[in-house]
């Protein structure tokens, strides 16, 4: 059917006479159009006001405030003098008058057209608008609000929060850090009746400080009716109170409607040196409303776009360290969302990412506080985030999840062990690097049952190497594998030793590494702190560096070498030496030893990338673990396990039911390789 179409389409498609003839039509209908636009520019023809326009421009301008009596959109500037219109209309860099704008002739048909023009779009706008069009005019003005840790602007265009800066933080390359910059953070009400909609961000808001630490973005509106956002900074938090506040709106906006839309843009900020990492821990991460309302992330690495139809308590464009959050009071009703990367625009070196939610929250024009909403915009720390679980009494609010630390294991591993230490050294030493040596001690120190178990077992492992090697001189057939297998576990078994005794300590100690994997990126107490060469431990500690990426390399490596990392790597690789000297030899994988080598170098592009700190800590584990192997072989020697194994075999025998089992399975398997056997000879008699 498909190459039938295909021929069909071909056999449809028009001459090359006939595309040429459609082209003329093409081009005649143009040159006709720019021939009558210059007839109607050379016999003076222009365009006009209607009567009805005038007068609905007369009676917007009435129906505004006195002091406020202005329409203002796109060079269009109109207002009442003497009760009558006056004003300009600037067109690219032309300016009209009024009284130009409404004649019936001109010296310029082309400029005053546009101006006609510009004057029919700014009615539109203030038509739609309705009884708000009063507070599409104005001038932008900056509100301050700041306590200890945090300073918002508050801008009059639109009512938003513009800016936001934390103390006691700085980025990269300036010492404050603007969690977002004017233009960057962008949100919008839009309230309806049942034939207009009105966006918050098109007004200008009225500002009036309450006190010094609240202030009100008021509209004042047709009737007396009230209209704005009051804004509260918590005291000693980086908490703002947002309330949507009102007065009479239900004349305005029928109780029937229940529901405001809510949109919010921002840019995501970049604030760390290393960009790629942090752009793979930044982005949208929601919960759901309820209690046990989970909580989860979009796309962080690429473009993602999604829908939820479920209720919401709190949304947020995340970065690696710092959020800005928005709780609602009551829930987000639906929420479309799309986050997209930076990455070929103009904007890569700035930003992360570029998000934008949209969303609805209850509403009802008959209250007089219809919505209320917190905005966290502070630090990733762990300790903070829980803290503010008290703005929300009725549900916790999972504030820590936008702390990646692993899945639910791993997780409770960092928050019911790893922070609470980490957080109660801090209280007595302020070098992080010293504190990670401590904390990697202590948790040496707790392993240390399980270390010494495995390092028993590896010993005892390595002195029997000789015995085993002998075993399988001795056995070197297939036919005499079953024989072998039960020497080797006999031998074991005179030893007090376990081929597979050190692989249980060390997977029940494999949780632990693997939350510190998750622990040391996410730590914003490492960001910035410096410790011997590295400048920052959140951030890779580049001794060398070069323009460029290495080729299939530049996710992972990166264009520098992480000193730390490049020691871990090192130590990584002194430890397999002493593991695989301790096994015995086998000729059956012959390169399992080198692929263990191997393991080393792939943790050094994984880990070149990561935080130092990170790299700092298993370079320390490793060095306690070496120094603690030759502690080990200083109490398991080859005479002490000579000797229990002659006390061993002195002893009756007494076989476990798994060694009954065992033993069992392996006659049974000699008893069908016997038959297996005969019945080959049989085959080969015939």
């Amino acid at each position: 059917m498909m190459l039938v179409f295909i021929g069909f389409t071909w056999l449809q498609r028009p001459s090359d006479a006939e595309m040429a003839e459609y082209q003329r039509q093409l081009d005649s209908i143009e040159a006709a159009q720019k021939e009558q636009q210059r007839q109607d520019i050379a016999s003076g023809n222009v365009d006009t006001l209607s009567s009805t326009e005038v007068a609905h421009l007369n009676n917007i301008l009435e129906n505004m405030p006195a002091d406020n009596a202005t329409i203002n959109n796109e060079g269009v500037i109109l207002s009442l003098k003497d009760g009558k219109l006056a004003g300009t209309v600037t067109v690219g860099d032309t300016t009209v008058t009024w009284d130009e704008v409404v004649a019936d002739t001109s010296a310029n048909p082309a400029v005053h057209n546009l101006a006609v023009q510009a004057v029919q779009r700014a009615l539109d706008v203030y038509a739609k608008n309705g009884s708000f069009a009063a507070s599409l005019t104005g001038t932008e003005q900056m509100v301050t609000l700041e306590n200890d840790s945090l300073k918002v602007e508050l801008s009059t265009k639109g009512g938003i929060i513009a800016r936001a800066t934390l103390k006691g933080y700085k980025t990269y390359k300036s010492p404050q850090l603007v969690l977002f910059d004017k233009g960057d953070n962008d949100y919008s009400f839009t309230l309806s009746n049942n034939t207009q909609r009105f966006e918050t961000k098109n007004f200008y808001f009225e500002p009036k400080k309450v006190n010094d630490s609240t202030v009100l973005m008021n509209l004042t509106l047709e009737g007396g009716a009230q209209w704005g956002l009051k804004y509260t900074l918590v005291p000693g938090t980086y908490m703002v109170r947002m309330e949507m506040v009102q007065q009479g709106m239900n004349r305005l906006i029928p109780l029937n409607i229940n529901l405001v839309d809510l949109d919010w843009h921002q840019k995501i900020s970049r604030h760390e040196f290393g960009k790629q990492f942090e752009e793979r821990n930044s982005g949208i991460y929601y919960k759901y409303a309820g209690k046990g309302g989970d909580v989860k992330y979009m796309s962080e690495t690429g473009n993602d776009e999604e829908e939820v139809k479920e209720k919401l308590k709190w949304v947020s464009a995340k970065n690696q360290f710092f959020s800005t959050v928005l709780i609602t009071d009551s829930v987000f009703s639906t929420a479309q969302m799309t986050s997209n990367v930076t990455n070929d625009t103009p904007d890569y070196e700035k930003y992360l990412k570029d998000v934008t939610i949209h969303t609805m929250v209850p509403y009802s024009s008959d209250k007089p506080a219809p919505a209320s909403f917190y905005f966290y915009l502070g630090p990733n720390r762990y300790h903070t985030l829980s803290s503010y679980d008290k703005f929300s009494p009725k549900e916790d609010l999972s504030l820590t999840r936008l702390i990646p630390l692993g899945w639910k294991l791993f997780r409770w591993i960092n928050t019911g062990v790893i922070i609470p230490v980490f957080h109660w050294l801090g209280k007595f030493m302020t070098n992080y690097g010293l504190i990670i040596l401590v904390l990697t001690i202590i948790i040496k120190l707790v392993l240390s049952p399980l270390t010494y178990k495995t390092y028993i077992s590896q010993a005892k492992t390595r002195i029997l190497a000789p015995d085993i090697a002998a075993i399988n001189e001795k056995y070197p057939n297939q036919e005499d594998a079953i024989k072998k297998q039960q020497k080797t576990m006999e031998l074991y078994r005179l030893a007090g030793a376990n081929p597979m005794g050190g692989c249980l300590p060390m997977l029940l100690q494999m949780p632990i590494l693997i939350a510190m994997f998750t622990f040391f990126p996410s730590s914003i107490e490492l960001r910035g702190q410096s410790f011997l060469w590295a400048n920052d431990l959140s951030a890779p500690d580049k001794i060398l560096e070069w323009t460029g990426n290495i080729p299939f390399l530049s996710g992972t490596f990166g264009n520098h070498v992480s000193l730390f990392c490049l020691l871990m790597t090192v130590t990584n690789i002194i430890y397999t030496y002493i593991t695989t000297k301790s096994q015995p030899s086998s000729n059956a994988m012959p390169g399992m030893k080198w692929m263990m080598y191997l393991m080393p170098l792939m943790f050094l592009f994984i880990f070149n990338n990561y935080a130092s700190g990170l790299s700092y800590y298993y370079f320390i584990s490793l060095l306690i673990t070496i120094l603690q192997t030759y502690s080990c072989r200083l109490f398991v020697t080859e005479d002490k396990v000579r000797a229990t194994m002659a006390a061993n075999a002195s002893k009756p025998k007494k076989k476990s039911k798994w060694m009954q089992r065992l033993e069992e399975a392996q006659k049974l398997q000699q008893q069908q390789q016997r038959q297996q056997a005969k019945a080959g000879n049989a085959k080969r008699r015939r």
